[in-house]
């Protein structure tokens, strides 16, 4: 499996690497004919409910990650997840967001899901 990374959707400059846009919300400013990335995967993203509850407060980070991860594993479309992994199985993955800062933002958790996933699919 090829490593799967994370960005800003304005950083997302790898032709040989498949970019994925996993915000819930389309980014304001960006013209779909013009998007930086090869898909946009909407689903994948936190909910609504969980996104403004967690509101990148870093101090509700771990529980934030406990919920989203819960959210992946009951996704109604294990399909689009799984699909994201046979991906990753053949060329780099980079996951995308506008959200400013990555590290307290839903990209570090879908990514270690993704990650895990990869590792029992090829079980």
């Amino acid at each position: 499996m090829y490593e799967i990374v994370t960005g800003r959707i304005w950083e997302a400059s790898s032709p040989s690497a498949w970019r994925v846009l996993a915000d819930r919300l389309w980014p304001r400013g960006i013209a779909k004919a013009k998007a930086p990335w090869d898909e946009w995967v909407k689903e994948i993203a936190p909910s609504t409910a969980l996104r403004q509850w967690y509101g990148h407060v870093p101090e509700r980070f771990d529980e934030f990650r406990d919920r989203y991860w819960q959210e992946l594993m009951m996704c109604e479309d294990p399909g689009l997840l799984l699909q994201l992994v046979r991906r990753a199985e053949d060329q780099p993955l980079i996951l995308l967001t506008a959200t400013k800062d990555i590290e307290w933002s839903h990209l570090p958790v879908l990514r270690d899901f993704l990650q895990e996933m990869g590792r029992n699919h090829g079980k």
